[in-house]
């Protein structure tokens, strides 16, 4: 997109607020930034990232149980491995190895997209750092350190000793302020009581705040501390030498762990736009193949910002300016900063809350003028502010770009703003941009029709009510209904009596032959709903003439069978008599050959009856299945589309259920109680198969999340602990129901009662896995991963 699509345009349309659900969506924190940081563009880029997120989409809703793991951040670690020599840091070689083993866990649920494609391999390095570290960041307990803590283990020991040799002593206890050991500086010493200073030989290493207690480290103990300071040093450097080592392997495959991250972050960002395209429905618009540049078409677009309040609006724009008029708050600056808000998503590869069919071009940029920008400051009124505005949009505006002006050439005088405000309009059209306006100008109305390059549109307003309907009317001027909404916000009827009357003649006509061409679409609209219920009774009487050639196939089949029953018992009642001929003839003269050739007969006479018997069969087979197709019994009814919302019957078992969304193809997700399965669309029936009822007025959408659905996190901090462990597991049966494998489950640091009583629970827990604590940047401590056996 054109660079001049400036920040203030982005605010304007609230793409940032969009732009930051978005980043919300990935499991990263470089990720979120990468995304927040992106702007609307255009070209093989964008197509490359809807595609990609496209096809997560897919694995997303195709029942797979998807890695819910957050990638570490290790961008900054990056360069220390470039330095010669450099050591990481437990917790940077530790975020390198989470994030390779988080990566490729990425890469196996993926599988192969063509966008995980190309990625190396960098399995070595996440060997390495777990052969070093365990689960928990923390060092193993490796050989070469295993002596070394055992000598340290061994000088405490006696260190202790040492300690428990003046506590347990009568004559020096009583010298004592304390029976426990203290530390000062990490060597050991005992609290001395100030009266008894001398009596314990030693250097002193405090004094308390009111002088009463020494804090000595007595002779006997110098040797041993210092003997433990210097094996800890030695402890300290070995494992500097160990994370050397470790970082210089690491190192030898910085190339290829450069690369494998960039390409996990980019995927981090395509999988965030796939869950935000999950969550609220939307599809990806395909690529733009420059054949359609000249229309705009939205059908039942739903501002993503409005949840289940917006009302979906079908808008298509042939010509280069759409001229948007209307009542006041009747949607007219939603429906304009639907579209500009679209164009940007659109441009930015993220799913669009829409319909399949709807078609946006590039734009090479996107202006906007909405709302007041007067200032006292700057001495600029809100028409001078609109105008300065607008001059600026003129100046940069092009070829195809989006420009949109709210409210255009309001504030001054009617005349001379519609005269201004139609100048501006001939000025983009020149330039050949695209421009969509709003308006109460009654002369914009008439530019509109006299222009074969602009296209009136309205908001539709219910006079019976005196409310808008916020539905977009196309090719139509709207009256503003100033007087109308007057009254519905309590202004007194008499003045809005007096103003009826204070209405010159001129503009009466107008509003008459605007009210005279909504009729003329009322009667269009009429006219489309009597023809589609023309059509239903049409596909109705096709289906009982069907059912009836079915029947009398039937009947034609029950009376075959029925021939054949006589002829098999005709068969039957042959055979005896022709085994008795038999055993008769045998006592005469008659051959062995005779008697084969009688078999044989029976044997031919068999084999015809089966043939007839199977075909039989076959006939009533196929009858059955065209009965099923025809009747809607036990397979999708040829009138009923699935669709998500629906009641159906799923499965052999018709097991009840609502349709919740598309699975991979000729899939879909159904809700059965609080449990979501996969069924094909062939094993659907609508229990209650709908009548065909014309639909004119897209219904409101309603974007909360699937009842079937738990959070990857369960806080249980400030609770109980009995509270918390019923929580976790009531989280755990659900995860297990949804196919969850992993979750975290937060408790906080504090006293370490929730800590300890939940590793307890789940340590008897057959059907957990592990556990262990999070990495120091995802709650450390206070937060436990947990992951279930499946």
């Amino acid at each position: 997109m054109n660079e001049k699509t400036d920040e203030k345009t982005i605010k304007l349309l609230e793409f940032d607020v969009v732009r930051e659900r978005v980043a919300n969506c990935a499991r990263s924190n470089e990720a979120q930034a990468r995304i927040l940081q992106e702007t609307p563009g255009c070209g093989d880029n964008v197509n490359r990232i809807k595609q990609g997120a496209q096809a997560i989409v897919s694995r997303i809703t195709s029942g797979d149980v998807e890695p819910q793991g957050r990638l570490p951040s290790i961008g900054e670690t990056l360069p220390v491995l470039n330095v010669e020599g450099a050591a990481l840091g437990i917790e940077n070689a530790f975020a390198i190895g989470g994030f390779v083993r988080e990566g490729r866990a990425l890469l196996r649920w993926l599988g192969d997209l063509d966008a995980a494609s190309g990625i190396p391999d960098c399995s070595a390095v996440e060997s390495e750092v777990f052969r070093v570290l365990d689960k928990d960041g923390k060092l193993r307990d490796l050989p070469e350190l295993r002596v070394i803590k055992e000598r340290i283990a061994a000088i405490n020991r006696e260190l202790q000793a040492i300690s428990a040799s003046y506590t347990n002593n009568d004559s020096t206890r009583r010298m004592l302020q304390s029976d426990l050991p203290s530390q000062r500086n990490g060597r050991l010493v005992i609290a001395l009581k100030h009266q008894f200073k001398g009596r314990i030989r030693g250097i002193v290493h405090e004094v308390s705040a009111s002088g009463q207690t020494l804090f000595i480290e007595p002779e006997e103990v110098i040797e041993k501390n210092n003997q433990l300071v210097i094996e800890q040093r030695h402890f300290e450097a070995e494992v500097r030498r160990i994370l050397r080592e470790l970082t210089m392997k690491i190192a030898a495959e910085r190339e290829a762990l450069a690369l494998f991250h960039e390409k996990i972050i980019f995927l981090e960002t395509l999988r965030a736009r796939a869950r935000y395209s999950n969550d609220t429905r939307g599809i990806f618009l395909p690529p733009d193949d420059g054949g359609q540049d000249h229309v705009i078409m939205l059908r039942e677009a739903r501002h993503p910002l409005l949840g289940s309040k917006a009302v979906p609006i079908d808008l298509l724009m042939t010509a280069r300016v759409l001229v948007i008029s209307g009542p006041n708050a009747g949607g007219k600056t939603a429906a304009l900063k639907t579209v500009g808000l679209f164009a940007l998503m659109n441009q930015a590869g993220i799913a669009l809350p829409l319909a399949e069919g709807s078609r946006l071009p590039v734009f090479e940029g996107v202006f906007a003028d909405i709302g007041d920008d007067q200032s006292l400051e700057k001495s600029l009124s809100t028409f001078s502010a609109h105008i300065s505005a607008i001059a600026s949009i003129l100046k940069n505006a092009g070829k195809n770009s989006l420009v949109l002006l709210d409210e255009l050439c309001a504030g001054t005088d009617p005349a001379e703003g519609g005269a201004i405000a139609m100048a501006i309009l001939d000025s983009i059209l020149e330039k050949n941009s695209f421009c969509i306006v709003t308006t109460h100008h009654g002369a914009l109305k008439n530019y509109a029709f006299s222009n074969t390059r602009v296209e009136n549109a309205s908001v539709e307003f219910d006079p019976a009510t005196l409310s808008p309907s916020y539905r977009v009317v196309m090719g139509l001027p709207g009256e503003s209904r100033a007087l109308d909404i007057s009254l519905r916000c309590g202004f007194p009827v008499e003045l809005v009596d007096r103003a009826r009357v204070n209405l010159d003649e001129g503009r009466g006509n107008v509003s008459a032959l605007i009210a005279r061409l909504k009729e003329k679409y009322s009667a269009a609209e009429e006219g489309l709903r009597e023809l589609a219920l023309e059509k239903q009774r049409l596909a109705e009487e096709r289906r009982e003439l069907g059912l009836r050639e079915l029947r009398l196939r039937q009947k034609e089949a029950e009376l075959k069978s029925g021939s054949i029953e006589n002829l098999r018992r005709l068969l039957d009642q042959s055979r005896k008599t022709l085994e008795n001929l038999v055993r008769e003839v045998k006592e005469g003269e008659l051959s062995r050959e005779k008697t084969l050739k009688v078999k044989d007969f029976l044997q031919e006479l068999d084999e015809v009856v089966d043939r007839e018997t199977d075909s039989l069969k076959a006939e009533k087979t196929e009858l059955s299945r065209q009965e099923k197709t025809v009747t809607g019994d036990d397979a999708v009814p040829v009138y009923t589309a699935i669709h998500p919302g629906l009641a159906v019957l799923a499965g052999d078992g018709k097991l009840r259920g609502k349709v919740r969304r598309p699975a991979k193809k000729g899939y879909w997700v159904v809700e059965i109680g609080s449990v979501a399965m996969v069924f094909p669309e062939t094993e659907l029936v609508a229990e209650n198969p709908p009548q065909n009822a014309v639909r004119l007025a897209p219904a409101s959408v309603d974007y909360s999340l699937p009842t079937n659905s738990i959070p990857p996190e369960l806080n249980v901090r400030g609770m109980r602990l009995a509270d918390a462990i019923d929580a976790l597991q009531r989280h755990i049966d659900s995860a297990l129901v949804l196919g969850l494998k992993e979750f975290s489950v937060v408790h906080g640091k504090g006293d370490g009662i929730l800590q300890r009583g939940i590793h307890d629970y789940l340590k008897d827990q057959s059907i957990v896995e592990d556990f262990h604590f999070s990495h120091p940047d995802f709650g450390g401590f206070g937060r436990t991963e947990v992951t279930l056996r499946q």
